[in-house]
């Protein structure tokens, strides 16, 4: 075989695999995607249908507005409306820009970087979530008082019972938004073990 040839041949050799590589690399792009997609599916779920809830609430206030007679009661109604409506919709917010991370025209330190202050952002909003969620079951005690029973919390007398009940309640809250919290953290660090083995499997 001529040298000519083989420096021919070698060159065809070399731009198949180069484009080999490059496919590999693609497939291994898209499946890495779609795994990343997926560690925060079941997470969008979860805050999807308690976003629902939210709003069914909150639409339940609307109409029972009127019934509010008096400034403060007005104040924790719409205090409560703004917890309902807000944090569902950052929550859902901060899931969405997690899914649609793009994986595939950025450098891996790009990726990464990008990840970091999206998951930084997200724990922080969820640890600010656990304290808010306590205020607004306290704040939404009197509203759902005067829709429910048309009596002013703030006027009434109150079994002592009511208030170990109302604390439990309040432990129970937190404790559930802590679990939720640690959910989070949990997904986002197998989110992040994805992005690891994408480096590990293209060298980038």
């Amino acid at each position: 075989m001529e040298l000519e040839e083989m420096q021919t041949l070698w060159t065809q050799m070399s731009s198949q695999i180069e484009s080999q590589k490059k496919l590999t690399n693609k497939l291994i792009m898209e499946m890495t995607q779609q795994k990343f997609r997926n560690r925060f599916y079941t997470l969008s779920i979860y805050e999807t249908i308690g976003a629902v809830i939210c709003f069914v609430f909150a639409f339940f206030i609307l109409l029972n507005l009127d019934k509010m007679n008096s400034w403060y009661l007005m104040a924790c109604s719409l205090v409560t409306l703004l917890f309902l409506i807000i944090l569902p919709v950052l929550s859902l917010r901060a899931i969405h820009g997690m899914r649609t991370l793009d994986l595939s025209n950025r450098s891996y330190k790009e990726t990464m970087v990008d990840f970091t202050r999206k998951r930084k952002n997200m724990l922080l909003f969820q640890r600010i979530a656990v304290m808010l969620s306590v205020v607004m079951m306290w704040v939404s005690i009197p509203v759902f008082s005067m829709i429910m029973n048309n009596k002013d919390f703030f006027a009434m007398k109150h079994n002592p019972w009511l208030w170990v009940f109302t604390a439990a309640v309040t432990v129970g809250v937190v404790l559930f938004s802590r679990y939720g919290y640690r959910g989070y953290r949990k997904v986002t660090a197998s989110a992040e073990n994805v992005l690891k083995d994408l480096e590990d499997q293209t060298g980038n």
